[in-house]
């Protein structure tokens, strides 16, 4: 082998060196933007799951609410057709007493700004609690495609060393870009594109 030819060996070696750190560190910056959007991913799914156990939580205590408010409605309503059967001045005082306070406790059980607790209350923060898991959910949404979008990009970044073919490095650079723009419709507009 001459010398020319060695020369002319060395720079090609030299040249695919610095291409190779060039895909080397697009392939550390993608890891790093999938470790971000999987950090995101997680805590927008476990965000949702919360929210969810919230909302469901609060519909089951809306139920207990309206079935008692139910019963103590009833109850009253039973009071008054025995006030309109009797002659007795002190059961009809008594019944009379106990159907307000039945009618009282009813309406506490309807409203109940104090506590919170009344059903038009807890209706009121279930429906906010599953809004905050659609938010989330849709946050999931988003950060898992652009995760796969890092995860396509590593392993096409990672062909471009082994084949030299440099279309796979430019392929993985467009979905690093791809993946950078779901990253931030997740993180600020999670509901511009409907992906349920």
């Amino acid at each position: 082998m001459s010398a020319h030819e060695s020369m002319e060996h060395a720079e090609h070696a030299e040249h695919a060196s610095g291409s190779n750190k060039k895909i080397a560190l697009l392939i550390a910056v993608l890891a790093l933007f999938l470790a971000i959007s999987e950090t995101l991913g997680k805590g927008a799914q476990t965000e949702s799951i919360s929210k969810n156990v919230e909302a469901a939580n609060l519909w089951a205590f809306f139920q207990a609410k309206s079935i008692r408010r139910t019963v103590v409605q009833t109850a009253a309503e039973q009071g008054k057709l025995t006030l309109a059967g009797t002659g007795d001045d002190a059961l009809k005082a008594s019944v009379q007493k106990q159907v307000e306070d039945w009618t009282k406790t009813a309406q506490r059980y309807r409203s109940e700004p104090e506590t919170g607790e009344g059903t038009e209350q807890l209706a009121e923060k279930a429906k906010h609690a599953e809004h905050e898991r659609d938010e989330a959910t849709a946050k999931y949404h988003h950060f898992e495609l652009a995760s796969a979008a890092f995860q396509i990009g590593i392993v096409l970044a990672s062909a471009t060393i082994i084949t030299g073919m440099f279309a796979l490095a430019y392929v993985s650079g467009v979905l690093t870009l791809a993946g950078l723009i779901m990253t931030a419709l997740g993180l600020w507009w999670p509901h511009l594109l409907h992906l349920h």
